[in-house]
């Protein structure tokens, strides 16, 4: 398994961990604070369209409790 593959699989895992049914767009490496406020984050849909944005709707997942969680997979 690439280093790549398994990043995803930790941050999809950590954020689940931190609050289910989050849903996440354009998954890639997140090894930064940066990486993380770049992620985009499906805020809905509308006209079969799915709406992110790059600010976290939820208060309870941050940098700080994503990483922990990463470190621990």
């Amino acid at each position: 398994m690439t280093d790549l593959v398994q990043n995803i699989g930790k941050l999809t895992k950590a954020i689940s961990n931190l609050k289910s049914g989050v849903e996440i767009a354009g998954k890639g490496a997140v090894l930064t604070e940066e990486d993380f406020n770049n992620i985009k984050w499906v805020t809905g849909v509308e006209d079969d369209h799915t709406i992110t944005s790059t600010t976290c709707p939820h208060p309870e997942i941050t940098w700080e409790l994503v990483k922990a969680e990463m470190d621990k997979l």
